[in-house]
């Protein structure tokens, strides 16, 4: 990845819903990815899971970018919404369905 700034843009410019995780969606390597995937797939949202794992560069890069330590990055059209916690939590006070209604994803 010769720019991983730009991949990580165009990533979340060309998905509706984009999901940066350890691991994908059909085996995830840590059970904070695999809640998010999971709540997704209940969702029946289509999106582009992206395995941080396969390259450090893009591990790290993904931090900076959106200014946020930790892994799973969920993005929905261009808009950082969280992680594993602000997921679930959305998910379970049903303001995450919202959002995806909101945004034409469901």
């Amino acid at each position: 990845m010769t720019n991983i700034k730009e991949y990580i843009e165009k990533e979340i410019n060309d998905n509706d819903v984009v999901l940066f995780m350890k691991g994908d969606a059909k085996f995830p390597m840590c059970g904070f990815s695999s809640v998010v995937s999971t709540i997704l797939q209940r969702l029946s949202v289509n999106f582009r899971d992206i395995n941080v794992l396969e390259s450090n560069e893009l591990r790290e890069g993904i931090k900076i970018f959106s200014d946020w330590p930790t892994i799973p990055q969920l993005y929905v059209k261009g808009e950082f919404i969280g992680g594993c916690d602000i997921v679930k939590e959305m998910y379970e006070s049903g303001e995450l369905e919202d959002l995806l209604k909101g945004k034409k994803i469901l």
